[in-house]
């Protein structure tokens, strides 16, 4: 496929979006994947990744070839560009503007993330009882995922950060549940904020192997889903989805109890920008499907 500038400069702003969103506690990159519909493909290219490690730690250089040229280079790379550098502003943006306006905020989130539920839903081709039932396992338990406390740890060692990264790396590829807030649930999120602001190399270096070993595991598994249990696996993701959405109630309470606005809490802001999240995406949605309609090759630029 020839080189494009605005193929590179798209999957930038893509990498930028999922980056930007696993900064958020509550929202997941892997449902900005889903939302801009690079989802499987990254999936299938990160899978390819593992498999020409696995293949050139063995020493096995025929299969490590034949996987490095199933790596879609000229996609991953400035996806991870723009992953990597909206992470690092938005660890500087993001929680000043989730600490000042929290409901606000969420209510964007919010509406956001709930119309990202008809991506997978859409893709369902054939609905029976067993994939409504996962659907409805798979809410129930982000719902309560999303309920667990948040922790603090002052000064985390460095085998924690390197497990809770190996676990918090999952939920960023997996639309919706958010790593931000696995992370800060496991009581390592503002540790993890701070050490990238600081540049604290030992830190964020093990942080990174921890989040390459669990991308590396999930990555083969979730394809592995994606290609034999399509459907199943997509009614897992709008049960995932909708459950999580707890984690994003603009009104919680404490303990992240869920309540109405109190006297004090802004509505029309969070209502407003609730909407305005729900309806950017379904127009992103419309705008992606019509070009996609009118020209089939761009869904695998």
């Amino acid at each position: 496929m020839p080189f494009s500038p605005l193929s590179l400069l798209r999957h930038t702003l893509y990498g930028a979006l999922m980056g930007g969103a696993d900064i958020i506690p509550g929202v997941s990159g892997g449902t900005m994947a889903l939302i801009v519909g690079i989802y499987e493909r990254l999936i299938r290219a990160l899978s390819s990744a593992v498999s020409f490690g696995v293949a050139a730690a063995q020493f096995d250089f025929d299969a490590a070839r034949t996987h490095w040229r199933e790596i879609p280079w000229r996609f991953i790379i400035p996806l991870l560009g723009g992953i990597a550098g909206a992470i690092l502003v938005g660890a500087k943006v993001i929680p000043p503007l989730m600490a000042a306006h929290p409901a606000s905020m969420r209510g964007l989130f919010f509406g956001l993330v709930a119309a990202s539920l008809f991506v997978p839903a859409r893709r369902i081709e054939h609905v029976t009882g067993l994939r409504v039932g996962i659907g409805l396992a798979c809410a129930a338990g982000a719902f309560v995922l999303t309920g667990l406390p948040a922790l603090t740890v002052s000064d985390p060692n460095l085998l924690r950060v390197f497990f809770s990264a190996a676990v918090a790396i999952c939920a960023m590829i997996l639309p919706g549940v958010s790593g931000a807030f696995l992370l800060e649930a496991l009581g390592i999120y503002t540790p993890t904020l701070e050490a990238l602001n600081g540049l604290e190399w030992s830190y964020v270096l093990t942080f990174c192997a921890g989040a390459a070993v669990g991308l590396g595991t999930f990555a083969t598994l979730l394809d592995m889903l994606l290609t034999h249990r399509h459907d199943a696996t997509m009614a897992a993701l709008v049960g995932l989805i909708a459950g999580a959405l707890r984690a994003l109630w603009p009104y919680g309470g404490a303990g992240r109890t869920l309540q109405g606005p109190g006297p004090d809490d802004p509505i029309v802001p969070v209502v407003a920008l609730a909407l305005a999240g729900f309806g950017g995406v379904l127009a992103l949605l419309y705008w992606s499907r019509s070009r996609t309609e009118r020209d089939p090759a761009v869904s695998d630029l």
